[in-house]
C-alpha cells in the first residue's frame, strides 16, 4: 500500500459543482495511480450556511461520477474536542495568544485604515498581553506569524511561490465563542488525518503559507502541495451557472452519462498527447501532476455535449436501455418497468444512438417505439398523409400482413414492390410511412424502424394514419 493520502473536503454549503468536481477528480485520480487512500472530508464549520441536503447531494454526485471514497466522509462539527486541543497546545507553547478586541473595535481600525488609503492589517496590540484586560470582553485566540522573513510554497503545478510574511495577519484560529477557523482546522485535519498531498484549487494558494506556519508550530512536516488553476468561462472569467456550467446532479438530470463529464473534466487542465477520449482504467494509468498545465481552462458546454454523444455512440445498448429507464418512467412513456424487454429495448435504443446527444434525447424518441399511438406534427401530417399517399400507405399495410418475418430484406423487398407499382421513387412511399409511424418527419431508415417496431404495432399506425386521411 503506499503512503499517498489525499482527501476532498468540500463545503456543504451547496450542491457539487464543476470546480469541485474535478477537483474531487484528480484527487480520486492520483490516489487511484499511486494506489493510495482517497479521503471525503465535509468542512461545515459554516454552520449558519451548511446543510445536511448539500452533503448528500455532494456524495451522491460523488457517487454518480464513481469517485468512491476509502475512508470518511468526516464532518468537522464532529470534531471540535479535536481543534480545541491543539488551540490549547499552541496557547501552552506561547504560538498563539488571546486577543480582547472586539469586532466593532476592528472594524473601527479596518474604517479608518480604509480612510486613510491604507490596507488594514490587525496591530497585534493584544499578542505580548501577559492577562486579560479588568472587564474583557470573551476572546479569540490569533496565531503568532512570524513578523519578518518569507514562506515560500513548494508547488507540484506551480514550482515555488514566495510570500512574505510581514503580509500576513496574526489570523484568528479560534472565535470569541470558541469555535475554529478555516485555516486551523484545515491543518489539524490534514495532520490528524495523515494526507501527504493537498490537491486543490490555486483559489486557496494565498491561505498556503498561514496553514505551512501553523504546520510547523504544531511540529508536523506539512504535506505536498498541488493548486490547481481556476476554470474560466468563455468570457475568461471565473466560471459560473451564466457559462453554462450547472451542478453535478443537474447534469446526471439533463441525460448526461457520468463517464462523458469524467473524460470532459480531466481534459479540463491535464493532457496525454493528443488524445481526447479516455477510459476510466486509462485516466487512473495515465494521471499524473506532470502533465497538468499551469493556465487557467476554459469550459465549454458544446464540447461537452460533444463528448457525450461520442460516448452514447460506444456505450453497449444494454447499459444505455438500464440509464435511459429512469427518464422513460420520468416522462410517463413507460409505467411498468416489469413490462419491458429490455433485449427490444436495446434493439431500438441502436438505431437511434447516431441522432442522441443526451439520455433526455434518447429517451423522447424512442417515445414513438413504445407508445400505444404517435400525435403528429401538423405540418408533416398536410404533407404527407393525404389522398395521394394513400394508395402506398395501403399496400404497405397489406404487405407487412402478409409477411411472416419483418427483416431489413423483406421491408426493402416490399417497399421495391410498392415504388414500382406506383412508379415513384422511394422518398414518395417512406416518407408518408415514416410519418404514420413517428408522427413526425425524422427517424432512423424506414426498413430498421419497422423492424424494431414490430408487425402489430406497424399495422396500427398505418391503420391509425390512414384513417386521418379518411377523416
Amino acid at each position: 500500500m503506499s503512503d499517498v493520502r489525499v482527501r476532498f473536503a468540500p463545503s456543504p454549503t451547496g450542491h457539487l459543482h464543476i470546480g469541485g468536481a474535478r477537483t474531487a477528480l484528480f484527487n480520486w485520480l492520483y490516489a487511484r495511480n499511486n494506489d493510495g487512500r482517497f479521503i471525503l472530508r465535509i468542512e461545515d464549520t459554516d454552520t449558519t450556511r451548511s446543510t445536511d441536503e448539500y452533503i448528500e447531494s455532494i456524495m451522491d454526485g460523488m457517487r454518480w461520477l464513481k469517485l468512491t471514497w476509502d475512508e470518511g466522509p468526516f464532518r468537522q462539527t464532529e470534531r471540535f474536542d479535536v481543534y480545541k486541543s491543539y488551540i490549547e497546545k499552541l496557547l501552552a507553547d506561547g504560538k498563539a495568544y488571546r486577543c480582547y478586541c472586539t469586532q466593532e473595535e476592528l472594524e473601527a481600525r479596518r474604517e479608518e485604515a480604509q480612510k486613510e488609503g491604507k490596507t488594514y492589517t490587525y496591530d497585534r496590540r493584544c499578542r505580548d498581553l501577559k492577562e486579560a484586560p479588568a472587564g474583557a470582553p470573551p476572546a479569540s485566540v490569533r496565531f503568532k506569524m512570524p513578523v519578518d522573513g518569507t514562506v515560500t510554497v513548494m508547488d507540484m503545478i506551480k514550482g515555488g511561490v514566495t510570500f512574505e510574511n510581514a503580509q500576513m495577519d496574526d489570523l484568528i484560529i479560534a472565535r470569541s465563542d470558541g469555535t475554529p477557523t478555516y485555516n486551523f482546522v484545515v491543518v489539524v485535519d490534514d495532520v490528524d488525518m495523515k494526507i501527504s498531498h493537498v490537491i486543490r484549487g490555486d483559489d486557496h494558494l494565498n491561505n498556503t503559507p498561514k496553514q505551512l506556519h501553523i504546520y510547523r508550530a504544531l511540529g508536523y512536516k506539512e504535506p505536498v502541495f498541488a493548486h490547481l488553476p481556476m476554470i474560466l468561462g468563455s468570457d475568461k472569467t471565473r466560471l459560473s451557472k451564466r457559462h453554462g456550467a450547472t451542478s453535478v446532479i443537474a447534469y446526471r438530470d439533463e441525460g448526461y452519462l457520468a463517464d462523458a463529464l469524467v473524460n470532459y473534466l480531466v481534459r479540463l487542465g491535464w493532457s496525454s498527447g493528443d488524445q481526447e477520449v479516455f477510459t476510466r482504467d486509462e485516466l487512473v494509468k495515465l494521471f499524473s501532476f506532470e502533465s497538468v498545465g499551469k493556465a487557467a481552462s476554459v469550459f465549454n458546454p458544446e464540447k461537452l455535449l460533444w463528448l457525450n454523444a461520442e460516448y452514447i455512440k460506444v456505450t453497449p445498448k444494454e447499459e444505455l436501455a438500464d440509464l435511459v429507464m429512469p427518464f422513460l418512467v420520468k416522462d410517463g412513456t413507460i409505467r411498468d418497468v416489469a413490462s419491458v424487454d429490455m433485449a427490444w429495448l436495446a434493439k431500438a435504443i441502436a438505431t437511434l444512438v447516431e441522432r442522441s446527444k443526451t439520455l433526455v434525447e434518447l429517451a423522447s424518441q424512442l417515445k414513438y417505439y413504445i407508445a400505444e399511438s404517435v400525435e403528429f406534427d401538423e405540418a408533416a401530417k398536410k404533407k404527407f398523409l393525404t389522398a395521394e399517399t394513400k394508395p402506398y400507405l395501403t399496400d404497405i399495410r397489406a404487405g407487412i400482413e402478409d409477411l411472416s418475418d419483418l427483416t431489413h430484406d423483406t421491408l426493402e423487398k416490399l417497399f421495391g414492390t410498392v415504388t414500382e407499382k406506383h412508379n415513384v421513387k422511394l422518398g414518395k412511399v417512406a416518407q408518408p410511412v415514416r410519418v404514420a409511424m413517428t408522427g413526425n418527419t425524422q427517424s432512423p431508415g424506414i426498413f430498421e424502424l419497422i423492424e424494431v417496431m414490430g408487425k402489430q404495432k406497424a399495422m396500427s399506425r398505418l391503420d391509425n394514419a390512414l384513417g386521418v386521411i379518411e377523416g
